[in-house]
């Protein structure tokens, strides 16, 4: 059937459209971003994997945290974030957001890579 302007397509005819892995990823580690106040000083930005199997995305955000902070707090924020912005940019259900907090940042820690301990 050859589709005719100004005439509806059936939904059958009118294809899918695939969503790669990497792009939603990236759209998972910028959510994951807008949920923390900051990268901390030295630190890495939030990077995230993706596991898609048709409309189902299951996301892991790796980060890493200034000390001290509430970190339940910013995990909970980051798996909200992450999890509302997927489902509404790629139309994905997120069933699953692991954060896995790969560096805790202290104001001692800098002072010792700097050199300065007591």
């Amino acid at each position: 059937m050859t589709a005719v302007p100004g005439q509806a397509v059936e939904p059958g005819e009118r294809g899918a459209t695939r969503i790669a892995d990497r792009v939603v990823a990236k759209i998972a580690a910028r959510a994951a971003r807008e949920a923390l106040p900051a990268v901390p000083e030295d630190g890495m930005p939030p990077y995230a994997t993706v596991t898609v199997h048709r409309d189902t995305a299951r996301v892991r955000v790796s980060l890493e945290l200034d000390y001290p902070t509430d970190i339940g707090a910013r995990c909970g924020a980051v798996r909200r974030q992450v999890a509302e912005r997927v489902e509404a940019l790629a139309g994905m259900e997120v069933p699953e957001v692991t954060v896995h907090v790969e560096r805790l940042h202290s104001p001692q820690s800098r002072e010792a890579a700097q050199g300065r301990t007591r």
